[in-house]
């Protein structure tokens, strides 16, 4: 869950955005993940995006922040349009493998004669689930970011 802000040409709309994501965490401080938003604004455009992440590692704190980037497919009127994004922010525990992100997402849209800068900042609630035993391997569950 979070707010959106986009300009091009001198316009700015806002919206909000909700969506679920998952990801796959390779290495302790590696991960891929996809994620699909639906946004509030004109026209109600939806992104699927994936992205690669980086966690960095704080010796003897449990936050966990981390830098990601990626690329996408907004659909919406006149689409689908090409989109990149990169951000980052943090993971704040709040129970055992329950964490709240803080998240700041930045990029282009391309739209067809025009480009879309877009910011997002967004929360919600992660629930890390460890998959057959692999100790270095699990998803992101419930996550309600965008």
């Amino acid at each position: 869950m979070g707010l959106a802000i986009g300009s091009s040409a001198g316009n700015t709309d806002a919206s909000f955005t909700i969506g679920p994501m998952g990801e796959v965490i390779l290495k302790k401080d590696i991960a891929i993940g996809t994620e699909f938003n639906i946004f509030t604004a004109t026209g109600t455009p939806v992104e699927w995006a994936n992205y690669f992440k980086y966690y960095f590692i704080v010796p003897g704190s449990k936050i966990r922040p981390y830098a990601d980037g990626g690329f996408g497919l907004v659909f919406a009127t006149g689409g689908p349009f090409f989109d990149i994004r990169f951000g980052g922010g943090a993971a704040f525990p709040i129970a055992n493998h329950l964490f709240m992100p803080a998240d700041l997402q930045l990029g282009p849209v391309f739209v067809t004669g025009n480009t879309v800068f877009t910011i997002q900042f967004r929360t919600g609630i992660r629930y890390e689930i460890y998959l057959l035993g692999f100790n270095s391997v699990s998803t992101q569950g419930i996550y309600l970011v965008r």
